[in-house]
């Protein structure tokens, strides 16, 4: 097991400072085509058995409908949370001893 010096905290929590904010300060992501179809795929794949399948020769490649784009909308207490676990590591990294 490998042990955390204090710049790895540092680093974790200055990470998790920033991803916080980000999230405090947006209240909407937008995924774009690729993300919005991957993920529709994904949820077909799951709630489908594929237990009978045609060959692909026989069945027609119909061009792909335009998906709306998927929005994401994280809870507001999760920036916060982010952003307080992110400090706590800072201040806990400033109260290390330096490596070497």
């Amino acid at each position: 097991m490998m042990d955390l010096n204090r710049n790895q905290f540092m680093l974790i929590g200055l990470v998790l400072l920033l991803l916080g904010a980000q999230l405090r300060l947006i209240d909407t992501f937008v995924l774009n085509e690729r993300s919005t179809r991957f993920l529709s795929q994904q949820k077909a794949k799951v709630e489908q058995p594929n237990v009978w399948t045609f060959p692909a020769s026989l069945t027609a490649k119909a061009p792909l409908p335009m998906i709306q784009r998927k929005k994401i909308s994280p809870p507001r207490w999760l920036g916060l949370t982010l952003i307080s676990l992110g400090a706590v590591l800072v201040l806990h990294s400033l109260a290390m001893r330096k490596p070497g």
